[in-house]
């Protein structure tokens, strides 16, 4: 198989808003998002409908912040956790734009940018939207136990965010993405579903290795990398498999499922997860980091478990994917240039 890193010449993220709930935003980064409710119900009767609001409340704001409004966006790439992406499909009803649903669990995100990317640079859209979403309470009811049944849960569990993320795509601006490298489905085993960051972790290092071997770059080259979402137990082993390869990232590796609680003050076991964890994580607070130039060049993952509720019940191993992305400030996003951090 021909593998090659995709090479954007003109897309970059224009905007982008976050939605979260009441323990998001009671975590360190908690000032970044734009909007929180504690009720986490955002006005709505059940949780699946208050993951909708998050999305359309969080698309609104990201048009908003550009004053854009819906005829301006040519396309929208969304997904969710909910069985058939009905979160983004109910959520992004009411705008009159051409809808893409996606399902990359965790790594919807990533996806969805990813997907943008290639269709503004390639001439394709002028602006496209990238949404995604994730809620605790109807994630759990879909894929472990109603909350009501007061499960234990187990110490590698991770606590699906309440949150939504959007993005605008467009040809020019701060916020550059220039690289990119889809996934491959990797399946090592495991079956657990309270252990998504070991069923993901094989992924994300099959990535990894991917890129510096087909790009010929270096760890050191880039401020950041970052996964969405494997958590403290997955983000361990990731670190573990790539020092056996003979790569060591830990110094310049984080994870968005590690960055968004607290871990002493919140008892979020081995950390986040869901779509909107990286989504928020991103757009709240990496994506301002890198327009005012405090991140020059970061690598972002989007790491995804691609379980569903029958194939848990039936014991399947669970398979990971993660999809790459090269963001950079635009003052660094020169073509094949060697940059040293």
């Amino acid at each position: 198989m021909q593998q090659r890193i995709l090479k954007f010449d003109g897309a970059a993220i224009v905007s982008a808003a976050s939605v979260v709930g009441k323990y998001e935003y009671e975590g360190p980064l908690g000032d970044c998002f734009d909007l929180h409710d504690a009720t986490e119900k955002f006005g709505m009767k059940t949780w699946e409908k208050a993951e909708s609001e998050m999305q359309r409340l969080a698309f609104n704001t990201a048009l908003a912040k550009v004053s854009a409004n819906e005829r301006r966006v040519d396309a929208l790439f969304a997904g969710d956790l909910l069985n058939q992406c009905v979160g983004s499909a109910y959520g992004l009803l009411d705008f009159d734009i051409p809808y893409f649903g996606l399902y990359g669990a965790c790594s919807t995100a990533a996806e969805g940018l990813l997907l943008a990317a290639a269709t503004v640079s390639a001439g394709y859209f002028e602006t496209v939207g990238a949404v995604t979403s994730s809620h605790y309470c109807s994630a759990e009811r879909q894929y472990r136990t109603p909350l009501e049944y007061g499960s234990q849960r187990s110490p590698t569990a991770q606590w699906t965010v309440t949150g939504a993320g959007a993005f605008l795509v467009r040809n020019e601006g701060k916020v550059r993405i220039t690289e990119a490298l889809p996934g491959i489905v990797v399946e090592k085993g495991i079956n657990d579903a309270s252990n998504m960051g070991a069923a993901m972790a094989p992924a994300a290092a099959d990535t990894i290795l991917r890129y510096f071997q087909l790009s010929g770059k270096s760890p050191e080259e880039f401020d950041l990398i970052v996964t969405g979402d494997l958590g403290w137990e997955g983000g361990d082993i990731l670190c573990d498999l790539l020092l056996a390869e003979g790569l060591d990232i830990a110094s310049r590796y984080n994870d968005c499922g590690m960055m968004i609680y607290n871990r002493e003050g919140q008892d979020m076991h081995a950390g986040g997860s869901g779509c909107g964890c990286s989504a928020v994580v991103l757009s709240s607070h990496l994506c301002p980091r890198i327009e005012r130039g405090d991140l020059r060049h970061i690598l972002f993952l989007g790491t995804g478990a691609m379980m569903s509720p029958s194939s848990i019940q039936q014991g399947e191993a669970i398979p990971g994917v993660a999809h790459l992305l090269h963001i950079c400030n635009e003052k660094y996003a020169g073509e094949g240039e060697k940059w040293i951090l």
